[in-house]
């Protein structure tokens, strides 16, 4: 599946697009972009042709969201995806970390491999946001404007073979990034605000382009990505770099205030990380992240 949009989904059948809509024996069940599908009817792409969707295939993963941390109710985003690229500008705007905890615990949760590409390092050097993750094994990769040739090959070595999506918050460069890699791909770049620092939503839809031996899905920016579908336990695991620190608290420990991380955390230098799990476990209560 590589798009949907009002009903009819665009889907790769060998070497050519169909348009299809969901059979109606399949129910509500949700369908999005990444999920592999049985096709019935006519299915040669011929304008005005139009296939029917009669079977979904098991999922190997999905990439899920909700609307804030206290809303249990899932978003599916991508199925099937092994990769998640998150995009994060170094400046203008400036780096939106707490957006990027959240992701990779989504990726985490997921069993999705997570990847962090850092962009505008022409305008802010990515050595502190670097230092921040290096803790986690996180793969990370820089770019600068103009992206230069190596770097272009770089970023597409890391994606050859994998369905990767990217997800960002809006005006980091994601679009830009999409189009430089699949110059058909025609998605909408904007500009970030010159007042309040952020970029305003362009590309409204997720879509799946192939590219070389893989796919690359590109997603709208977002504003905020809530976990309230992933449990306390998932979250804490998803910081991995602070495990040995929760393995001499107590069970049930809930890791907000006094526990044995605090003392953890100063010892290895580790009190802002601390501070992003702690930022992401009280938002789960309804507190401002």
């Amino acid at each position: 599946m590589t798009s949907v949009d009002r009903g009819r989904y665009g889907c790769m059948a060998e070497d050519h697009l169909v348009i299809a809509m969901k059979a109606r024996e399949l129910g509500k069940g949700l369908v999005v972009v990444g999920d592999r599908v049985a096709l019935a009817g006519d299915t040669s792409g011929e304008q005005g042709s139009l296939a029917r969707i009669v079977r979904v295939e098991p999922r190997t993963s999905v990439l899920r969201r909700s609307a804030d941390d206290t809303d249990p109710l899932e978003r599916v985003i991508v199925a099937n995806a092994d990769q998640l690229v998150v995009v994060c500008a170094l400046a203008q705007p400036s780096p939106g970390l707490r957006f990027v905890d959240r992701c990779l615990v989504a990726a985490y949760d997921a069993g999705i491999d997570p990847l962090l590409l850092l962009t505008k390092a022409d305008l802010a050097s990515p050595r502190k946001v670097r230092a921040f993750y290096t803790p986690l094994g996180l793969p990370m990769l820089t770019t600068r404007r103009p992206l230069s040739p190596r770097t272009l090959a770089r970023v597409r070595n890391v994606l050859t073979g994998r369905i990767s999506v990217l997800i960002g918050q809006s005006g980091v460069g994601k679009s830009t990034l999409v189009n430089t890699l699949v110059p058909d791909a025609a998605r909408t770049v904007g500009r970030v605000n010159a007042v309040t620092g952020r970029g305003r939503h362009t590309s409204s839809s997720v879509v799946a382009l192939p590219l070389g031996d893989g796919w690359l899905i590109d997603t709208p920016g977002l504003r905020g990505f809530g976990l309230g579908h992933v449990s306390e336990e998932r979250v804490v695991e998803a910081f991995g770099d602070l495990a040995e620190g929760t393995a001499a608290c107590p069970p049930g420990c809930d890791h907000l205030s006094g526990c044995a991380l605090d003392e953890w955390a100063h010892e290895h230098h580790a009190e802002a990380r601390l501070d992003s799990l702690r930022r992401v476990l009280r938002s789960r209560e309804g507190a401002a992240d």
